[in-house]
């Protein structure tokens, strides 16, 4: 009796915890989840545009605050790391120093794009929901007169969204960034810690590469 009773109650914290977690999924929707971030980075940028072209750190302060939240850097890491990012090639202290290295100069190449922006407008493209665990939103920015499509894929994060990789322009930037850093890490005659210290992902270069 106390034996079936031990596995009644099993069971039920179990089915309770399965409940919380499906219960734990994103309760907005992936278009309006990068809607939400666009629009909230845009509408700062522009209201800070005439401050931004001589004051990189406020650039990189705004990228911070209204993007750096919703990047999914584990994610990125392992895209861009590719091989590396496995126990046989790097430690998990590599790995985590490359992540913060990682996502400090992400920090700088979109600040950089973005202090560019000024009053470009955007639009987000029809969505057509999938099975994948990794839905793409895209969105065009029209920059004076040509559109420029960048796709986000995201990843169920739990309590919301996470941009997971971005394509520009039909480019693949965390691929891009594993080239850079394969040729990082060959330039560096396989020192694994002194490429994650030189590493610097260029998207302007990579974006130039396949022009």
């Amino acid at each position: 009796m106390k034996t079936l009773v031990k596995q009644t109650l099993a069971a039920s914290i179990l089915s309770t915890m399965v409940a919380g977690t499906v219960f734990a999924a994103p309760s907005e929707a992936p278009p309006a989840f990068i809607k939400r971030v666009a629009d909230n980075l845009i509408d700062r940028l522009k209201t800070d545009h005439a401050k931004l072209q001589n004051n990189p750190a406020l650039v990189k302060t705004i990228v911070r605050q209204n993007l750096d939240p919703y990047i999914d850097s584990q994610s990125f890491t392992r895209i861009v790391m590719g091989t590396y990012a496995t126990n046989q090639y790097s430690t998990a202290a590599q790995r985590a120093q490359f992540e913060k290295n990682f996502r400090e100069t992400l920090i700088e190449n979109y600040g950089t794009a973005f202090s560019k922006f000024s009053n470009q407008t955007y639009s987000v493209r029809p969505y057509k929901a999938t099975n994948s665990k990794n839905p793409v939103v895209t969105i065009d920015f029209n920059n004076k007169g040509e559109k420029i499509p960048v796709a986000f894929q995201l990843v169920d994060k739990g309590s919301q969204w996470k941009i997971r990789n971005i394509n520009v322009s039909g480019i693949d930037l965390g691929l891009q960034f594993r080239n850079q850093f394969a040729a990082t890490v060959k330039r560096n005659g396989g020192n694994l810690d002194k490429a994650i210290a030189n590493f610097k992902p260029d998207a302007e270069a990579a974006i130039d590469k396949k022009k």
